[in-house]
């Protein structure tokens, strides 16, 4: 006989809730659909398994989660209300409840997406994504089933990014104490939708969020991945050094809008720098491809800080040679920030990404060393008008050479 739920039918938070049904379970906790009699209103209670709960590394995780998430007003962003720990001492979120599927539901049960669709879809996780990523808060784990639709204020489809547990936080994010779980050579993540510098356990910034966007979008009209991979590594090999299979070779019975592929694989870009800056910037190309359809209008409408998001429009589909993100903290060559990202923090472009040589296990959370040699920090990248690589050496030499002499001489 089945082990009876702990909480299903009991009243926790002191009578705050009574849980009514457990609607969803995975292998760090379970999500339980409950009333709020004081609000007459249902909620998602999230709750860690109380055998985590002296795991220091997961007990962060799930608070990290639901301080990042309670810091986001966005409306295509899973609300929170409250989050603690239960009489139990189980970690809990208490999140708004929402009726519908996740994107992976729907392509299985209905198949590809029309791109029109599709884009109204990811043009609101754009929003949700941008509002984060300004906030200094990157997802890091987004794929199908972390964006949820439903029907709201009578869209049909109105997205919910879901699970930001395994979100990067910049520091003024993290409560004091806090266990920094996401350092530099630690893999994390879903290898189907993993950036390249994701998979090699790189520093990441917003743009990694772009090209996972980027796959969950091909996926959705395709119903296919852009790789032919049969196993987890294979997919992060791919990531890493092979070029997508054009949208249009995936899908030829299916038509797109002119410049669909461009847009998807200039956000798929191995280089980060040949990216789209923002999931702003993303959205703006998609809405440009369909931009008649009042559904992807109505997405625009919710993207956070339009005036900076329609700069973007006149170069959607290439950018500047000079559009690499500045390092962190210098100015702008007219000594204001860029308008583009006058709101966003400012993150160091990552250096491009080497072959993987590290094997991945699982699509969960698993920590790995990187490399000790072939990583480039910020700092070791070539800056302008410097001297080369040879030049300086031969300087140094010279100087050792002259310290030497006069070592010797002071001997004599």
């Amino acid at each position: 006989m089945a082990k009876p739920d702990p909480y299903v039918g009991k009243e926790i938070l002191a009578g705050q809730f009574k849980v009514l049904e457990r609607i969803g379970a995975g292998g760090m906790g379970s999500v339980y659909k409950a009333h709020q009699p004081s609000m007459d209103r249902l909620v998602a209670v999230k709750i860690l398994h109380s055998k985590f709960t002296s795991r220091k590394d997961l007990a962060s995780r799930f608070r990290r989660e639901a301080r990042a998430m309670s810091h986001l007003t966005h409306p295509n962003t899973a609300k929170v209300y409250l989050f603690g720990q239960l009489e139990d001492n189980a970690c809990y979120i208490v999140m708004e409840h929402l009726e519908g599927r996740n994107l992976g539901q729907l392509v299985r049960q209905e198949g590809p997406m029309a791109a029109s669709r599709a884009i109204a879809v990811l043009i609101q996780a754009c929003g949700a994504l941008e509002e984060a990523h300004q906030k200094g808060i990157i997802h890091r784990d987004l794929k199908p089933e972390n964006i949820f639709l439903c029907k709201q204020g009578g869209i049909e489809d109105y997205v919910k990014v879901l699970d930001f547990g395994l979100a990067k936080v910049t520091e003024r994010e993290i409560a004091p104490g806090s266990l920094i779980l996401t350092q530099e050579g630690m893999v994390f993540g879903t290898p189907e939708f993993m950036s390249p510098e994701q998979a090699q356990g790189k520093a990441l910034d917003p743009r990694s969020d772009v090209y996972s966007l980027a796959v969950i979008l091909y996926e959705l009209v395709t119903t296919k991945l852009p790789f032919e991979a049969r196993s987890p590594m294979e997919f992060i090999t791919l990531h890493v050094q092979a070029q997508p299979i054009p949208v249009s070779e995936r899908a030829p019975d299916i038509t797109f809008p002119p410049g669909f592929d461009e847009v998807i694989l200039k956000a798929m870009s191995k280089n980060p720098d040949d990216r789209y800056q923002s999931a702003a910037e993303f959205a703006a190309a998609l809405g440009s491809l369909v931009a008649d359809d009042p559904a992807v209008q109505q997405a625009m409408s919710a993207i956070p800080d339009n005036v900076a998001f329609a700069q973007t429009q006149p170069s959607q589909h290439s950018l500047r040679p000079d559009r690499s993100l500045p390092p962190q903290g210098s100015p702008s060559p007219n000594n204001s920030p860029n308008p583009a990202s006058k709101h966003s923090p400012q993150f160091p472009a990552p250096a491009p990404v080497p072959a993987p040589t590290v094997p991945f296990r699982t699509p969960a959370v698993v920590p790995q060393d990187s490399p000790k040699s072939g990583r480039t920090t910020v700092d070791e990248r070539p800056r302008r008008g410097g001297l080369p690589v040879a030049a300086l050496i031969g300087v140094g030499v010279a100087i050792g050479v002259a310290i030497t002499l006069f070592y010797l001489l002071l001997i004599r």
